[in-house]
Order: C-alpha cells, then sequence, then structure tokens
C-alpha cells in the first residue's frame, strides 16, 4: 500500500531522525560491548561484530530503499522499534496511524 502524499513527506522528514535514534542506540551498545571488561578483547571483538551484523540487517528493514511503495513497511519498522514518538507518530494521517499501529506480526 503506498502512503498518502501528505505522510509521505512526514515520513521522508522524519527518517533521518529516526535513523540518527538508531545509530545512537547502536552506539550506546557498541560501547557497552567494548566496556564489558569481564571477556577478553577477542571476545568483545567477535560480541561487536556479531552486534554490528545483526543490528546492520535491522537498520536495512527499517531504511533501506526508502520508496513509496515499500514505505509503510519501513513506517512499521520505525514504530516497532521505537524509532518515533507518539508526538511523531501523530503527524500522519489517522489512517496511516491505524494502519502503522495495528499492523499484525
Amino acid at each position: 500500500m503506498d502512503l498518502p502524499e501528505s505522510d509521505w513527506k512526514t515520513l521522508r522528514k522524519l527518517q533521518p531522525v529516526a535513523l540518527d535514534r538508531f545509530c545512537w542506540r547502536v552506539l550506546d551498545e557498541c560501547r557497552a560491548v567494548c566496556d564489558n571488561d569481564s571477556k577478553t578483547s577477542h571476545e568483545r571483538y567477535l560480541d561487536l561484530y556479531r552486534l554490528l551484523r545483526t543490528r546492520d540487517k535491522e537498520l536495512a528493514d527499517a531504511f533501506d530503499d526508502m520508496r513509496r511503495s515499500v514505505a509503510l513497511l519501513r513506517l512499521v519498522t520505525m514504530y516497532r522499534r521505537d524509532l518515533l514518538t507518539e508526538e511523531e507518530v501523530a503527524r500522519f494521517s489517522p489512517e496511516t496511524r491505524k494502519l502503522v499501529t495495528q499492523f499484525p506480526g
């Protein structure tokens, strides 16, 4: 389902904000992995590698290939990962908000 034009424009404005939040969280996780002195450097390296592989997939699911035809799925992913505030979600049309908040899965 394509988003209405106004919701598409809203999403395009909020995408960089959500991306920044996602990256900030990942960097926090990376710091925690790196600062874990209970593990060896090699163990921390492996943990960091696995974390970044996982988060890279999540980043792709939420932000890659942003087109109107997949925008609703990207928006749902951002919403489920708590990358948008309630105030930001309220900027979308009632129909889009309903689809995003009640999307199955």
